[in-house]
């Protein structure tokens, strides 16, 4: 009975945006509104005040940085968002038995390293803004039932301590999704950890909250065999389909109709096609410039902030714990 009495209070709420920031909760809630307050709501642990604020805040951000119309900016040149696909690893692979997309995401081997910070941001809100718009639309009809959240599989393969480096940019794309896109995902999937992760995950586990806590599961090696109960082999992304098969990068002997990280992915030909239309279709009037959509990053929140330290923190007591086995390894 709360939780309905919090919905009604949080519409009322709704009910006084002015008409920019109504338009743009429509193209957040593709006709599900009271889904869309309920994420929000959870985000914030049912607190009417704080989710009011959270979405305002959303809202204003979108109409500050032109969300809206972030699908009819393409990152141009093709080799630059080709580069971008092969430093920041991440597609989708399938859909799950019950009809959830499947977001593959290669955290072990993203390297961040052939663009500026804004154009990954800009590639990342891209994915986010197509997920909502057309694939969970499309998900939704083929189940005849609302489809909102997805699961997603982050994969370790290749993670070692240089990944430091790429903390901060993670936890801004972090920060983005928590502040703007939350409670968008049912189940993220660990796999093909290594010891390194492991003993992170120990130290940064507790400092979640129950709610995202519950969500993560770490599977054995690649996780192939507890992946087949909730989807097909069809959808198990690369990196999952056999032992120690890990993920890669693109390069000729990883094709791109197997690995969902490439740009050659049928999913990626078609969300990169599907901009380049939006930016040069004939509802187009002004030509399409070359350069980043900055986005104002908003300050990370600061329980992503504490995690982010926690990790780094820990990573390098495990390169100080490898450097003195060496040292110690070399005095026998």
């Amino acid at each position: 009975m709360a939780f309905h009495e919090a919905i009604k209070q949080l519409s009322a709420l709704m009910e006084q945006v002015d008409e920019q920031q109504r338009s743009t909760f429509q193209n957040m809630h593709q006709g599900y509104p009271t889904e869309t307050l309920v994420r929000f709501l959870k985000a914030r642990e049912w607190n009417v005040q704080k989710a009011h604020k959270m979405l305002m805040d959303c809202l204003n951000w979108r109409l500050q940085n032109d969300i809206d119309n972030i699908l009819t900016k393409p990152i141009v040149p093709v080799d630059l968002y080709r580069a971008i696909r092969d430093s920041q690893l991440l597609g989708l692979s399938g859909y799950s038995k019950q009809g959830l997309p499947v977001f593959a995401i290669g955290v072990g081997q993203s390297t961040y390293d052939k663009a500026s910070v804004h154009y990954y941001v800009q590639s990342h809100i891209q994915l986010n803004e197509y997920r909502d718009r057309i694939v969970f639309p499309s998900a939704t009809e083929n189940q005849g039932r609302h489809i909102g959240t997805c699961i997603k599989l982050l994969d370790m393969t290749g993670l070692k301590l240089s990944a430091l480096s790429q903390i901060k940019l993670m936890t801004i794309i972090s920060t983005v999704d928590d502040l703007n896109y939350p409670e968008k995902t049912e189940t993220y999937y660990i796999v093909n950890a290594p010891y390194i992760f492991s003993s992170c995950w120990k130290v940064v586990k507790p400092l979640l909250q129950e709610r995202t806590r519950k969500k993560v599961q770490v599977l054995q090696g690649c996780g192939r065999d507890e992946l087949l109960k909730i989807m097909d082999y069809s959808s198990l992304p690369h990196f999952c389909r056999r032992e120690g098969s890990g993920s890669s990068r693109y390069h000729s002997s990883s094709p791109g109709a197997d690995n969902c990280f490439s740009l050659d992915h049928p999913f990626h030909r078609q969300l990169y096609d599907y901009v380049m239309r939006k930016a040069y279709g004939p509802e187009s009037m002004m030509p399409v410039k070359q350069g980043s959509f900055h986005v104002n990053l908003p300050d990370p929140d600061p329980e992503g902030v504490k995690i982010a330290e926690t990790i780094e923190s820990e990573m390098h007591k495990f390169e100080n714990q490898n450097i003195d086995g060496h040292i110690n390894g070399l005095h026998i």
